[in-house]
């Protein structure tokens, strides 16, 4: 608007394309009735036309005089009227033709040239040749305005370039008719037309000469105009003319030279029509419309002043200079006193009072009307009038002359638009009573306007933004309290655009306006509960605002006046009682301040930061969250909660935005230091709140909080006490007076400024701070006080001490209750002169300054001294207005906020409500429109939460969209008619669950959002909120609506899904005939009815289903689950707790065998729930989900698995009461855990082993594959963790345990294979004997194979198939593989013997006798693949060269303990009978291995004391084995034996006669004695000589050794190659 009024407007010509000097310009009138009805409305681009522009001035001219002629005054027209004058009269009297806008006047024409043509005997001649004379004989040449008009026509002949014709002598003649009062409306109309189309087609231009006179001289025709009155309508017209032509003149070229008086007259113009009520409504509407359209180019020039100075600070200075030296006036429009008369053809005029217009008699006896358009108080001199140009009716030029130059005319600037706001702001002030409320609004839209256009220049101008912070906001405040709607609305908008432009100047008045739209419109009411809405949902929104209002202090002693709530209301103190209306406008003005992006983060750091502000920002927030809950509209209206809505959701949209803004930080406070500042005014608030309750408690908590440093400084408490406005003054003014606050009082009254100041001042101001007690005493104590410190501060002239204050001080006091006691009547009031005799002779003896009491008088009589909430008039308001302005002054300019650095503590402080108004309107919404907002506010909501890592909020917004999701139960869900229904590949679950969230469009909305929107991508920053996530996850998988694998279980876990709980039934859907669709249903139902199964699924209830699955598929769940595998420690720990929160557990001590360095385990303090063993597949979920987390945040420092551990620790411990199921599954997840975390401190291996081994016999066969599956991954994982597992008795009893079990015995026989065959070796002496122990159970085992080879001996026997073997069989396989790793193991022995501490003896029975245990427990075992085997390794763990040694005798134990037991074992029928056909075999092999042994241990016997003893056993065990009578086998195995055993024995040198040597002469003897038994002869054919001797003694006994000898020769050869053969078998 401003470029278009400064831009040059002068005329180009254009004919053909090619520019000329004077041609006749080409134009389209754009509106064929614009000659009748004037040019458009603004003048801004100049219009071009077709005629030539001399030609229409003269047609104008022409106009005007033949409408003149035409009326009864200038019937009679002379003929240079109509010949427009002589060339020799031109000459004469027109200075001014063609001469350009620089060149100087002829020194002849310094008369003016108002007076028409000149008087000259030349002239009379001329018209008395013409023969022109009036009826009277009067020429017509006398009047000036048909003479204006002949010589504007003549000086237009000669002129070639209507450009360079001087603008006042053009203007000159229509100004003339404007003014004159002789003239008609439609006259008036004329001229006002033609000067109106001068501008419109840039006749008259910015580059007309003397453009700015001409300005000057046409602004105070148009707002001096005058003519005689016709008829209302013709009158009217005349002003709206003037109206466009005011407008014209300001927004086009001419406006720019306008000077600021000018301006001033126009505006007064303007307004006066706005505001007289006895014009038409049309007419002062189309005077409003001009207002503001010329206001809005007048406050644009702001801009224009700003652009022009290079430095702004100076031009900004200089221009409140000229407003300073200006004695510019513009007085305001007043209510018409006669309104309701009807209106004369009179013009409304803006004077300080109402006029009539001056009557005139004209010639023909018409009355005329002379129009003033200035007010009649402000006479204008002849000066002035010289100055205008105007005289006596009549305009004259200044024309420059030889001694005298034209003065310059400045272009309007601040004086006037200062002038011009000062005078519209005067017109809001509600306690005028000549301004009525309709010129109130008037003025309201103007300066809305003027606002809009210029607001943030009016703020920096000093003289402006001085009355829009005073007058304006004082008025604005004031008028917004209307009940009038129109001006309540007005006022809103006015108030809403000057804090929009302004607010930076206005940081207390914007406080006090919004603090009083929170006041009325907050609601003290409950929230009403609403069926199916959980409250929980809205707690956060505030039941009251955080307005800190101190109770207002009650009446006493008279001092006090008591006011009505409803008056106090009136004032502006108290909300009040606001119609519905009202209450909606309030909100639609909030609602456009909110749209401002940074508002609402302003009021944050601006007030909420600040600790002697309010915290306008969270007020405002719970408003508008009350406000938008429906409720809301009983007291408001309908339309109140969506307003209140949509503010809310543009608040979150804003900081939204700025999210991934680049913060901005410099020229702003530091949000470190607000933060620090909002905790202390909390800590401030706090302390007020304890002070009012109890001033010593609120002292000592102020201190212990650092606020006051030191309690008993009575300096630091007073500068507290007078530095916050939170204190109560009431306990104030109490606590201050007591006798042992005295110090504390004389330091609170030092901080007053008594200087220059009466004393009633300084008592005003002092008792403005706090309230008087009621008690005589304290208030001595005060008056005291505040007489010594006036006294020494404030050095009063004419007092003479501190006496003579008190005594004054006290008679004021007096004063003040006299005149303002309602119950003391007005003429038993004190007088002026008693006041004065009262005090008589109490000044030191004399009397104080009669004017000085005087003064005092008056103030207390006028005003009284009392806190202003105590007041009942505008003195409350004034008061308040004061002080606010007191502040403003010493207060920092508001700071605007255009970054996001406060953001995150924005909504750290108001995110409460505003979640909480989100979920109340998403439960109640019924619209589509109403979901995509509050969808979209909970989604940006959850980003801000997430970006400044607000977890509560974040949380919060779960809990929220979790419980309308309808998932988040705690009640565990029905499935026992849960319906699997298969359709093709496709296979869906139909449960209850399922059915109605498929109904529930808003759940599945809440869903989406809540995994979609909320928690994907921010699983890292969730806390509290996973509780409600777990239950959504176990509502659905119990329901088979997702998955029961994880995205990542496989790879951590190799175990199947986990099993879920069977449907009721399983319904195959295939396409049906159309036809056949009832009845089939029909059937199905009725035969489901009738065998007592649930109902099928209806098509509604599939289709709800479907729903569901759509709705959970378009969750990214398994991205979610991806990302919580990997999550930060504290979010793993709060998701892993809400996992284990309805895991049932016991706490049991436990017994267990426990590294000494880890200490005792704490019994975890869980309460115990009894369950029973009822399948949940939830429990399992929710145990393999925590475990899964546990493993993959193992770096985390083992807090997140510790957790888990003890919960499955409890699961396995409480095996009775949890199904088997679980139970295996926790023992597999305890196990996996254990490995990936074994390096924490908390792991302890023994005690889970413990634990597991624990389990009873029939838990432990279901959970044996799983736990056997979790100690492979603990072996396969770290070698520490499996020395240490493989060392702990727990383990192998568990394996043991289960090796038993079919399904796990391989599994087991792995898992000791694996430790076996380890390298280095893993077995220790701690494992030693159990690893034997666990192999010798494997072997046998393996006797299951004896079942197969007898029948296969039946086979042979019968000539059947012969191709049953048993190294086939499983069992019998890894019982040979046992037997082999038990000799294996024979080789660690010497190791562990040499590293060993324990005694020889002990230590050989410790490591060798298990091996040999083992192998002879073997050698009986009914298979005899196995035998075979383990005699085999029997023979060569006997023949080891680590066994015997000569240094020690332990190792002929094997005698004794191993091979004596073993025959002994293999004579017995139980034995033998367990395989019939091979065992003979074995005994033959026993007896064998027997002598072979000690034949090869002969050496070491020889020296060992029991060597005739263990020969003696040999001999009486190969006498049972002869005398066994079980077959023939050992009666020819056992002498070949024998023999050669003695053989050797003989060779050896150890069986000899005594002859041969006497020392071994009892084992000769013994041995023949024995031999003699059970093998006579044997002695003879061994040993021929020796039998010689005694061939007398024994004759009979040696024939018969002989011939028996003779009869088993060969059966003994048979036997010797079967001996041989089972060697080679041993070897192999």
């Amino acid at each position: 608007m401003a470029s278009h009024a400064a831009e040059p407007t002068g005329r180009e010509i254009q004919v053909n394309g090619h520019m000329a000097s004077r041609v006749t310009p080409q134009i389209l009138v754009q509106d064929a009735s614009a000659q009748n009805h004037g040019p458009p409305l603004s003048f801004r681009t100049p219009l071009t036309i077709a005629v030539d522009p001399i030609a229409l001035v003269t047609t104008e001219c022409i106009i005007v005089t033949s409408a003149m002629r035409k009326h009864a005054r200038w019937a009679q027209s002379s003929v240079s009227a109509i010949l427009g004058g002589s060339t020799y009269r031109q000459s004469l009297a027109s200075p001014s033709i063609g001469r350009s806008p620089g060149s100087p006047q002829p020194s002849s024409s310094k008369r003016p040239p108002s007076a028409g043509l000149s008087e000259t005997p030349e002239d009379d001649a001329v018209v008395s040749r013409w023969g022109l004379r009036g009826r009277k004989g009067k020429s017509l040449q006398d009047n000036p305005l048909m003479a204006a008009f002949a010589r504007l026509r003549a000086d237009l002949r000669d002129c070639k370039d209507i450009q360079i014709f001087d603008t006042p002598l053009l203007l000159y003649p229509f100004l003339q008719v404007i003014r004159s009062s002789s003239t008609s409306a439609p006259i008036t109309s004329l001229a006002l037309q033609a000067i109106t189309k001068f501008l419109a087609y840039n006749i008259i231009s910015k580059e007309s000469p003397r453009l700015g006179l001409g300005m000057q001289l046409l602004s105070a025709a148009i707002t001096h105009c005058r003519f005689e009155a016709t008829d209302s309508a013709q009158d009217e017209i005349v002003l709206l003319r003037i109206l466009k032509l005011m407008e014209g003149i300001i927004s086009g070229p001419g406006g720019e030279v306008l000077g600021d008086e000018s301006v001033c007259e126009m505006m007064e113009t303007g307004l006066s029509m706005c505001c007289q009520m006895r014009l038409s409504e049309l007419l002062r509407r189309s005077a409003e419309i001009s207002m503001v359209s010329m206001c809005q180019t007048i406050f644009e020039r702001l801009k224009t002043i700003e652009e022009e100075a290079e430095d702004e600070d100076e031009a900004l200075r200089m221009a409140d200079e000229e407003v300073q030296a200006s004695d510019l006036k513009m007085d305001a429009p007043l209510r018409s006193k006669n309104a309701a008369t009807p209106m004369p053809s009179v013009a409304p005029t803006p004077s300080s009072a109402t006029f009539p217009p001056s009557e005139k008699t004209s010639m023909d006896g018409r009355e005329n009307v002379e129009y003033p358009m200035q007010p009649i108080a402000q006479k204008t001199t002849i000066s002035e009038k010289r100055r205008s140009g105007v005289e006596d009716g009549k305009v004259y030029f200044a024309q420059a002359s030889d001694d005298e130059d034209v003065p310059e005319i400045k272009p309007y600037s601040l004086p006037s638009i200062r002038e011009l706001f000062r005078v519209l702001v005067n017109l809001l002030d509600p306690h005028d009573k000549q301004h009525t409320d309709t010129m109130r609004i008037i003025a309201l839209r103007i300066i809305d306007v003027a606002l809009e256009v210029a607001g943030p220049s009016i703020a920096k101008h000093p003289s402006l933004a001085s009355l829009a912070k005073d007058s304006l906001c004082r008025n604005l405040f004031q008028l917004v309290r209307s009940d009038n709607m129109s001006l309540l609305n007005e006022s809103l908008r006015v108030a809403g655009t000057l804090l929009a432009t302004c607010r930076q100047v206005l940081k207390l008045q914007q406080e006090l306006f919004l603090a009083y739209l929170v006041a009325c419109l907050h609601p003290r009411v409950e929230i009403p509960r609403e069926p199916g809405i959980d409250p929980s949902l809205y707690e956060g929104v505030p039941k009251v605002p955080k307005l800190v209002k101190q109770p207002t202090s009650t009446a006493g002693s008279g001092r006090s006046t008591p006011v009505p709530v409803k008056d106090r209301q009136n004032l502006g103190l108290e909300g009040g009682q606001r119609k519905p209306e009202a209450r909606e406008a309030m909100v639609e003005n909030i609602g456009a301040l909110s749209r401002i992006p940074s508002f609402l983060a302003e009021l944050f750091v601006n007030y909420d930061c600040e600790t002697d502000r309010s915290d306008l920002c969270e007020d405002m927030i719970g408003l508008l969250s009350r406000n938008a809950f429906p409720d809301s509209a009983t007291w408001s209206t309908t339309n109140v909660p969506p307003l209140c809505l949509d503010a809310l959701l543009g608040y979150i949209s804003f900081i939204a935005d700025r999210l991934h803004d680049e913060p901005v930080t410099e020229g702003y406070p530091d949000p470190k230091k607000l933060q620090n500042q909002r905790a202390l005014k909390k800590t401030i608030i706090k302390g007020a709140t304890k002070f009012n309750e109890n001033p010593k408690a609120g002292i000592a908590y102020l201190a212990s909080q650092g606020v006051i440093k030191n309690p008993d400084d009575p300096i630091q408490v007073a500068k507290f006490l007078r530095g916050t406005t939170r204190i109560s003054k009431k306990v104030l003014g109490e606590f201050i007076s007591k006798k042992n606050n005295e110090a504390i009082m004389g330091a609170f009254m030092e901080l007053f400024d008594y200087d220059n100041k009466r004393v009633d001042e300084a008592l005003r101001e002092l008792l403005g701070a706090f309230r008087l007690p009621g008690e005589s005493p304290l208030i001595e104590r005060i008056v005291v006080t505040f007489s010594e410190k006036y006294c020494k501060k404030g050095a009063p002239e004419g007092i003479a001490n501190s006496d003579a204050v008190y005594v004054l001080t006290y008679a004021i006091i007096m004063l003040n209750t006299d005149q303002h006691n309602p119950n003391v009547r007005g003429q038993a009031r004190m007088t002026q002169e008693a006041f004065a005799r009262n005090l008589r002779g109490v000044n030191g003896g004399k009397d104080f300054d009669p004017d000085y009491l005087q003064n005092i008088f008056e103030s207390i009589k006028h005003n009284e001294i009392i806190l202003p909430d105590e007041h009942d008039n505008q003195h409350a308001f004034d008061y308040a207005w004061k002080e606010l302005l007191m502040k403003a002054d010493s207060a920092a300019d508001l700071t605007i906020c255009d970054t996001n650095i406060y953001d995150a503590d924005m909504f750290a402080a108001t995110w409460k409500p505003v979640i909480a108004t989100l979920s109340y309107v998403f439960m109640s919404a019924s619209e589509d429109a109403v979901y995509t907002r509050v969808v979209t506010g909970f989604d940006q909501c959850a980003q801000i939460a997430a970006k400044y890592n607000l977890i509560d909020a974040l949380d919060h917004i779960i809990y929220c969209l979790a419980t309308i999701s309808s998932l988040n139960s705690d009640a565990t869900s029905n499935t026992t008619l849960n319906t699997e229904v298969q359709a093709g590949d496709r296979s869906i679950m139909v449960s209850e669950t399922a059915v109605k969230f498929g109904r529930d469009y808003r759940a599945q909305l809440a869903t989406v959002v809540l995994f979609k929107g909320v928690v994907a991508g921010n699983e890292g920053k969730i806390r509290d909120g996973w509780k409600h996530l777990v239950k959504i996850w176990l509502n659905l998988f119990v329901n088979s609506l997702i998955p029961a694998n994880f995205a990542e279980s496989q790879s951590l876990f190799d175990t199947p899904p986990i099993p879920m709980q069977s449907p009721s039934q399983v319904i195959s859907k295939e396409e049906r005939a159309n036809g056949a669709g009832l009845f089939s249903s029909f059937t199905s139902y009725l035969s489901s009815y009738t065998a007592d199964d649930p109902p099928e699924p209806s098509d509604q209830e599939l289709n709800d289903t479907l729903c569901t699955y759509d709705c959970l598929s378009a969750c990214p769940l398994d991205g979610i689950f991806n990302n919580i595998m990997h999550l930060p420690e504290d979010a793993s720990i709060a998701l892993v707790h809400a996992l284990l929160e309805g895991v049932p557990t016991e706490t049991t001590p436990v017994v267990a065998v426990i590294r000494p360095d880890l200490g005792i385990p704490n019994p975890r303090s869980r309460e115990y729930s009894i369950v029973t063993s009822t399948y949940n597949p939830s429990m399992i979920y929710s145990l393999e989900l925590a475990s899964m987390i546990a493993i993959e945040n193992k770096d985390h420092g083992g807090v997140v698995s510790k957790d888990v551990v003890e919960v499955l620790q409890d699961v396995i411990r409480s095996s009775n009461g949890n199904h088997p199921l679980v139970v295996s599954r926790a023992a597999f997840y305890l196990l996996h855990v254990l490995n990936a975390n074994y390096d924490q401190t908390f792991m302890r291996a023994p005690v889970i082993l413990h634990t597991i081994s624990g389990l009873e016999r029939n838990v432990a066969e279901r959970a044996a594959l799983p736990i056997l599956k979790g100690l492979a991954v603990c072996l396969q994982g770290s070698r520490p963790l499996r020395n240490e597992m493989i060392n702990i008795p727990d383990f192998w009893s568990t394996i043991r345990g289960l090796h038993s079990i079919p399904e796990a015995a391989a599994s087991v026989f792995e898992v000791i294979l694996g430790i076996l065959e380890d390298s280095p070796s893993a077995i220790t002496a701690d494992n030693y004997e159990a690893a034997i122990l666990l192999l010798n159970d494997f072997a046998s085992a393996g006797s299951a194979g004896a079942v197969l080879e007898q029948k296969r001996d039946r086979n042979v026997r019968r000539s059947k198939n012969k191709s049953l073997d048993t190294r086939d069989n499983e069992l019998v396989k890894r019982g040979m593989q046992a037997v082999n790793m038990i000799f294996q193991l024979s080789n660690r022995v010497p190791g562990l013997i040499e590293h060993s501490q324990l005694e020889r003896q002990e230590a050989w029975s410790t490591y060798w006798s298990p091996i040999f245990n083992a192998l002879s427990a073997q050698c009986v075992n009914a298979c005899r693949e196995i035998r075979h085997v383990a005699f085999a390794s029997l023979q060569r763990a006997l023949l080891s060269p680590e066994l015997a040694s000569p240094n020690h005798q332990e190792w002929t134990a094997i005698f004794g303990e191993v091979l004596f037991p073993l025959i002994s074992q293999l004579m017995k029928p139980e034995v033998y009978h367990s395989d019939p056909v091979g065992m003979g075999e074995t005994r033959v092999q026993a007896a064998t291995l027997l002598c072979k042994i000690f034949l090869h241990y002969l050496l070491l016997l020889v020296e060992w004391e029991g060597m005739l003893e263990l020969w003696l056993k040999i001999l009486d065990i190969m006498d049972r084995l002869m005398n066994s009578g079980q077959g023939d086998s050992l009666e020819e195995a056992v002498p070949e034996s024998l023999k050669n055993t003695i053989l050797v024995m003989a060779n050896q040198g150890f069986l000899v006669p005594p002859a041969e040597n006497a020392s071994h002469a009892r084992l000769w003897t013994e041995t023949w004695k024995r031999l003699d038994k059970f093998l006579p002869g044997m002695f003879e054919e061994l040993f021929p000589e020796a039998a010689k001797k005694q061939e007398g003694k024994q004759a009979g006994s040696i024939s018969t050794a002989a011939s028996k000898a003779a009869s088993i020769e060969k059966p003994a050869a048979t036997a010797t190659v079967e001996t041989s053969n089972s060697e080679e078998a041993a070897k192999a």
